[in-house]
């Protein structure tokens, strides 16, 4: 979890008071009361959200709007930070990337969208994590080029709802939801409310995130519940559903030291920056794909049922240190432990055996193909 504000004053979304109605247990999170789990608890909300959906609050996330004179040259100008191929987004397309330090290290991962209706010349929009939020602004902004501005739009806030069922609830009362794809977004009105709404997410199901006006938020999250079919999804499901995808979290799985290539996000890299480069970081990036990275990012199925944890040692058969996990927990649709962690290329092919720590004893595991469980992205 993300450092929280040293005056101990912690920061509250638009929703609080519906988690608190909900029975949610609230906690500390990037600086803000979050909720890890509603009354029914993190296994059941994670369940459901595999065969219904989920609803999340993630308004603590940063959300802004980039503006140039044009698209070309907004483009460019976040291109100086990222490895993504901006230039290139159609209107109303989304793409995962990364902020990136001089060494090619991730200083945050981010989405950006090109809207298909965008409100003024140039727009793009964006939405980083929320502990670093600020110190991504300060970056963004110290390297924008005269003509391209920085809005944070703090004023939205932003639900995900998430699982097989959320296309059912959503289009339901915006029609056109329906027809959007992975990773597309749009304006939609929703039961009267008008949204920006992208068809994506951070748990591996099909779904949606849904900026909404903060004075609105409220509305719509009882509106959505509403669908028998939707249930309030706290934290500690949020982390085991992205867990199971195989997807990595900032601050744990990617930090500032990890590059796009040994994280397992070469993918997010397209083939006209990796010719062009022009980004962070370019160099060692470079060099990692053309030969491989010292490490890699991988998964581990754990024997026995209790979890391995965050910062546990893994370890060849000699019992020699060769990595170190950055997430584990239980997987409820795994029906057992699971982990990530990073470990020396030699030992990153599925089906290597690897000895993990655990309290004071070691415990095996193998390396597993990632996803866990499979992604069911509307493609």
């Amino acid at each position: 979890m993300a450092d929280d504000p040293s005056d101990g004053k912690l920061l509250e979304t638009p929703l609080a008071a519906a988690h608190l109605s909900a029975g949610a247990r609230m906690v500390p999170f990037a600086g803000y009361a979050m909720p890890v789990q509603y009354p029914d608890g993190i296994i059941a909300e994670h369940l459901w959200t595999r065969s219904h959906a989920g609803l999340f609050d993630v308004s603590h996330m940063g959300q802004a709007r980039l503006t140039g004179p044009d698209f070309a040259t907004a483009a460019a100008a976040l291109e100086h930070l990222v490895p993504a191929d901006i230039a290139g987004l159609r209107p109303g397309q989304q793409r995962y990337t990364q902020l990136l330090n001089e060494e090619g290290g991730i200083v945050d991962d981010l989405m950006v969208v090109r809207p298909l209706e965008p409100q003024s010349p140039g727009e793009i929009l964006i939405i980083v994590n929320a502990a670093t939020k600020e110190a991504d602004y300060r970056l963004i902004e110290a390297s924008l080029p005269d003509k391209v501005l920085l809005q944070r739009l703090d004023h939205l806030a932003l639900i995900a709802l998430q699982g097989p069922s959320a296309v059912s609830v959503l289009s339901a009362l915006a029609p056109a939801a329906a027809d959007m794809t992975f990773m597309s977004a749009r304006r939609l009105t929703v039961a009267g409310i008008e949204v920006h709404a992208s068809r994506s997410g951070y748990t591996g199901e099909d779904g949606y995130e849904i900026s909404v006006p903060t004075g609105e938020a409220g509305q719509l999250w009882e509106t959505l519940l509403a669908d028998q079919r939707a249930m309030p999804i706290g934290l500690g499901a949020r982390d085991s559903l992205r867990l199971e995808a195989g997807l990595p979290l900032y601050g744990h799985d990617i930090n500032q030291e990890t590059s796009p290539v040994e994280a397992g996000l070469a993918w997010s890299i397209q083939k006209r920056r990796r010719q062009e480069g022009g980004f962070p970081g370019r160099l060692r990036i470079t060099r990692e794909l053309a030969e491989g990275p010292i490490r890699r990012r991988v998964g581990i199925k754990v024997e026995g049922r209790a979890p391995v944890r965050e910062h546990a040692g893994i370890l060849d058969k000699d019992g020699e240190l060769v990595g170190k996990v950055t997430s584990g927990g239980f997987a409820p649709s795994v029906g057992g432990p699971i982990a990530m962690g990073y470990v020396v290329s030699e030992f990153a092919k599925p089906g290597t055996a690897l000895g993990l720590e655990l309290r004071g004893r070691r415990v095996a595991g193998t390396v597993v193909p990632l996803p866990f469980t499979p992604h069911r992205y509307k493609r």
